[in-house]
C-alpha cells in the first residue's frame, strides 16, 4: 500500500463579497486537503452564517521569502521603528 505525502504549502487568500469589500489573508500554510475542505466547505458555511451571498475567495500560491530575508526585514523594520522614536 502506498503512502500518499501531503506537504504544507503557503497560500495567500483573497475574499471578496458582492459589494466589492475585501480582505486578504498574507500567508497561510495548508495541506491539499485543508485547502479543498476549506474551499468545499469551510467557505461556503462560514458565507452562509454570515448571510453574506456572492461572496468569493482566489487562493495563489504564495511566494515565500527565505529565511535570511525575513531576518533582514524584521532587522530593518526594528531600526526604522527606534530610530523614528528618538
Amino acid at each position: 500500500m502506498a503512502l500518499e505525502t501531503q506537504s504544507d504549502s503557503p497560500y495567500s487568500v483573497k475574499i471578496e463579497t458582492a459589494t466589492g469589500r475585501f480582505t486578504t489573508i498574507p500567508t497561510v500554510v495548508l495541506t491539499p486537503k485543508q485547502l479543498e475542505d476549506f474551499l468545499q466547505v469551510e467557505f461556503k458555511r462560514l458565507a452562509q452564517e454570515a448571510g453574506v451571498k456572492g461572496a468569493r475567495v482566489h487562493v495563489e500560491r504564495a511566494v515565500v521569502d527565505d529565511y535570511e530575508q525575513v531576518i533582514r526585514e524584521v532587522a530593518a523594520c526594528l531600526r526604522s521603528a527606534k530610530a523614528s522614536a528618538a
